[in-house]
């Protein structure tokens, strides 16, 4: 690997375990930004678009999209927009160019120290900022079986059992859009301890940090 670091997506659907991943690479000396965070930070750098334009649809549902502080209540603001498929694109358009910016600033700063050996970011959906995701050079799709990963999610977030399986039917193609990207990609099966995880990856940095 030359002086640059390298560029890494560590994605794979819910409760697979990118986060353990993520925090692996990031004990091991990169530079890790998480692409669920940006998100929210764009948010609030685009809440007054955001208030202009679904204010009305919250107010007809009796939904108060803006905290006492004057931020967004993202809660609030997912059950407007998830209930249909035009709202959410249009938020998208608001909230994903800000992520991006966000990311690509993380980016190029943390490229100029040559000290790391690379920049991850953790992200299930990088694939909808498709310029982000052409800088990428290498992606970690962390998966596990569904089963597996459905037991994770009960315990991790307490979900109800048809928000989990919405949330997996919304995934249940992942793999194939970043197999479409020009990064080379390795899946991991994230099936047993962090320490089992851990050593996988080690396995696979090793190829590509030599």
């Amino acid at each position: 690997m030359g002086a640059v670091p390298l560029i890494l997506c560590v994605t794979g659907p819910m409760a697979a375990g990118k986060n353990a991943a993520a925090s692996i690479l990031e004990q091991r000396g990169y530079a890790c930004i998480d692409a669920d965070l940006a998100g929210h930070t764009a948010v609030e750098n685009a809440r007054e678009k955001i208030f202009e334009r679904f204010a009305g649809e919250a107010q007809k549902n009796g939904i108060v999209l803006k905290n006492q502080d004057g931020s967004v209540n993202r809660r609030a603001l997912g059950e407007v927009v998830f209930s249909s498929p035009q709202l959410l694109r249009e938020l998208e358009s608001i909230v994903y160019p800000e992520t991006g910016r966000i990311i690509r600033e993380f980016i190029e700063e943390k490229q100029k120290d040559s000290s790391i050996p690379g920049v991850v970011i953790n992200a299930a959906v990088l694939y909808k900022t498709p310029d982000i995701l052409s800088q990428v050079q290498f992606i970690l799709y962390v998966d596990a079986p569904l089963i597996m990963r459905y037991f994770r999610a009960r315990k991790r977030d307490g979900m109800s059992c048809k928000k989990i399986l919405d949330r997996f039917a919304s995934q249940r193609d992942l793999f194939a859009k970043y197999q479409n990207s020009n990064a080379d990609i390795q899946r991991v099966w994230n099936t047993g301890s962090r320490q089992r995880l851990e050593k996988k990856i080690i396995k696979i940095l090793a190829a590509l940090e030599s």
